[in-house]
């Protein structure tokens, strides 16, 4: 199939690579430049993944390479201006969280994007457990979805080494466990329970070497009625061999049994007074915690193709942010705080 779509991206981090091995599974885009303040590493990502050319500088590569979309895989502090220069002329976007480092920041760059096709890449409701999870509640197999327990340890936050390998800039993030991990969870309640309407967490820090929060507890109840609560922890380890395949255990109640979701991403259910079932369903190893990010940039993709809406727009996605921001305010007031 000849590629419809012509891409650039910006950025050659750790996260890039599970990116630009997914644009190469998807016949209708071709990711043709690639720019990188550190040209060694933006070459290294054009060998493995037959990228043609580098740019110096991102504002020439978009004015020359003329895309249909730019992929942005930066530190958050960068988006609000790649965003705007590529929705000036046209460009059509797909980026990274942590969107913007604060919620006004994130605001401007929604606004400065509504004349293109612009889509976070909030990947983790694509992983394909909640999708499957999505559809049972969809099915009705155990009624309405009453309350989700999500627990998290992933061990990579500690020592005087945490962070270093993989990604060093978390240690300097004045806000991390919530603005980086959490935000994910937040979207995921959010595409299972609809929208939250209090917050209420307690957060800390376990290891000094960092600057922001690893660990925390938030208590949320949604507009229909339902709860959830995020128990999650960077420094303490759990026992799982791949502690980012799932980033943990999960339990769904409901009117009319229960969910459970493990570390090695089975599912069970057991509908109300009978014998629990294991759910049999596609999951893989690969690429990112079930491959999520290649079945969000598909959905990218199909969504360019047929002109329909993306699932993380802009504005939607400023809700997510929007109890993010009201999870960090309940920590600092001790108080719930209802949005």
């Amino acid at each position: 199939m000849r590629a419809q779509f012509k891409a650039v991206a910006v950025g050659a981090g750790y996260f890039s690579d599970f990116h630009y091995e997914a644009w190469t599974r998807i016949p209708e885009v071709a990711l043709t430049a690639v720019h990188n303040r550190t040209e060694s590493k933006a070459r290294e990502k054009m060998a493995a993944y037959g990228i043609e050319r580098y740019y110096a500088d991102w504002r020439e590569m978009i004015d020359r390479e003329r895309p249909d979309f730019v992929d942005i895989v930066t530190p958050p502090e960068t988006h609000a201006e790649i965003c705007a220069y590529a929705a000036e002329r046209g460009v059509h976007i797909v980026c990274q969280k942590p969107l913007a480092p604060t919620f006004a920041q994130s605001r401007r760059i929604v606004e400065a994007t509504r004349g293109v096709r612009f889509m976070v890449h909030e990947n983790f409701r694509w992983q394909p457990w909640h999708r499957r999870i999505k559809a049972i509640q969809r099915e009705g197999a155990i009624g309405d979805f009453t309350h989700v327990y999500f627990r998290m340890r992933t061990g990579d936050g500690w020592g005087p080494d945490a962070y270093l390998s993989r990604q060093p800039f978390f240690r300097s993030y004045p806000r991390l466990l919530i603005y980086e991990t959490g935000v994910h969870f937040i979207d995921t309640f959010r595409y299972l329970l609809g929208e939250a309407r209090e917050a209420y967490a307690h957060l800390r820090r376990l290891n000094p070497v960092i600057r922001g929060e690893d660990a925390g507890q938030v208590f949320f109840k949604f507009e229909n009625g339902a709860t959830a609560l995020l128990d999650a922890n960077r420094y303490n380890e759990g026992e799982s061999a791949n502690p980012r395949y799932t980033f943990g255990r999960m339990r769904i109640d409901a009117s009319g049994g229960h969910l459970e979701l493990d570390t090695e991403a089975n599912l069970r259910i057991k509908p109300l007074g009978r014998t629990a079932a294991d759910i049999v369903y596609c999951h893989e190893n690969r690429g990112f915690a079930g491959d999520c990010v290649y079945a969000l940039q598909r959905h990218f993709t199909d969504c360019l193709l047929s002109g329909e809406p993306f699932e993380s727009t802009g504005e939607d996605y400023l809700q997510t942010l929007a109890v993010v921001e009201a999870v960090y305010e309940s920590a600092g007031k001790g108080e719930v705080v209802r949005l």
